[in-house]
């Protein structure tokens, strides 16, 4: 007999989480046509599932934080008012971070700490289990940031001993702390 569990809910044909840009398809002159992976993947599942896609939040090249962080926090709380998962796994990655070549987004240091910050606040003030996976991003300085990142929800209380108590209310706090060990 399987294993029963809630973690695990049907979701309709409609309702797919999936992310997207054409962007995820590498090309350079043909050159990707000799390597092993496949570098157009991402488009030719998404083309397998064009109506499954509910929310499209598209990002221009060199978006900055006030945008970006207003899109995120807006369809993270519609995603989470359209359903409520047992666990958010959030994947936190660094490549939306200013000069990543790869992302294209124009996100400072400071953005990327506070987009935490917001996905936690948001997700724990809903009582939800959070699962943060770092990826993407691979410029030299980004290992501080995540780092700055997590000494910030620890000590804001969004992760760690306190973190069950924490409300979803805005916070005075400054974003990284003023001593970092």
């Amino acid at each position: 007999m399987p294993h029963s569990t809630q973690l695990y809910q049907h979701v309709p044909d409609s309702r797919w989480p999936i992310v997207y840009s054409p962007r995820y398809n590498i090309t350079f002159l043909g050159l990707e046509r000799l390597h092993p992976f496949d570098a157009g993947k991402w488009g030719k599942v998404i083309s397998f599932l064009k109506e499954a896609i509910r929310r499209k939040v598209e990002l221009e090249w060199g978006t900055e934080d006030d945008e970006y962080l207003q899109k995120v926090e807006r369809n993270l709380e519609k995603a989470l008012q359209e359903h409520r998962p047992d666990v958010v796994v959030y994947n936190a990655g660094t490549d939306i971070l200013e000069g990543d070549r790869l992302g294209g987004l124009a996100i400072s240091p400071q953005g990327v700490v506070k987009r935490d910050e917001l996905v936690f606040r948001i997700v724990r003030g809903r009582q939800l289990p959070i699962l943060m996976v770092t990826s993407g991003g691979y410029q030299k300085r980004t290992a501080r940031i995540i780092a700055d990142s997590i000494l910030n929800l620890y000590g804001l209380g969004l992760i760690g001993p306190e973190s069950a108590s924490v409300s979803a209310q805005n916070s005075d706090t400054p974003l990284l702390p003023l001593e970092v060990p």
